[in-house]
């Protein structure tokens, strides 16, 4: 198998381009969970090409970090687009305004990169690889997120940045508020993160009939 030639080994280049390129542009700092998890996708989907050419294979490597990868930035996609941008359209200012390169990396880092990591979980193998107990372990880290900022704010009140999303500032509500914002953050989380295994076993049946070359 030359894998140079198939589709898969350039879309997954094409997903650690658009977040490298998001991250490269950005003026924001580590403690912003989107940068986190951007970093963790540049991370595997670099893994996973050099893996796909190392062993001649289509097949992605280590499923479990992939549904995590997965996870994470469907998570940074939609909280910028629901709670942070309030479903506002995000194309206007890429092409005109003195901020377009800022523009370009939010467009990248919060929709371009999150779109391209869920068809490639659709439509690209392994297929069926992602397992329900394995839930717990990928919300370990969006809920330890959570606690680290908090612990981090009481522990170093100087730390610039000290709460990076408004729903973890107890400044105006108080500590109960923001319990109660994690919470609920947490239930959807959790339907969130069984989408993502359903969708993998949906993925599954839906491109089980179709020849092995169309999806890879």
């Amino acid at each position: 198998m030359n894998v140079w030639t198939r589709p898969a080994l350039w879309w997954r280049l094409a997903i650690a381009l658009s977040a490298g390129l998001g991250l490269v542009l950005t003026n924001s700092s580590l403690v912003y969970f989107t940068i986190e998890s951007n970093v963790i996708v540049l991370g595997y989907f670099l893994g996973a090409a050099y893996w796909m050419v190392k062993r001649g294979t289509v097949d992605a490597p280590a499923p479990r970090l992939r549904g995590a990868a997965v996870l994470f930035i469907t998570i940074t996609g939609i909280v910028a687009h629901v709670l942070l941008n309030h479903g506002e359209n995000p194309l206007p200012g890429l092409t005109s305004g003195p901020d377009r390169l800022a523009h370009w990396s939010s467009f990248l880092l919060h929709y371009t990169t999150p779109v391209m990591v869920m068809i490639d979980w659709l439509c690209l193998k392994p297929r069926n690889a992602s397992r329900w107990r394995d839930l717990p372990l990928w919300l370990a880290f969006p809920l330890g997120y959570a606690i680290v900022t908090e612990t981090r704010a009481i522990l170093f009140p100087g730390f610039p940045l000290k709460y990076p999303y408004f729903f973890l500032d107890p400044t105006e509500h108080g500590y109960a508020w923001v319990a109660g914002q994690i919470g609920q953050l947490t239930v959807e989380f959790v339907v969130l993160a069984a989408a993502v295994v359903g969708l993998d076993r949906l993925g599954t049946r839906v491109f089980a009939r179709r020849p092995a070359a169309e999806l890879s």
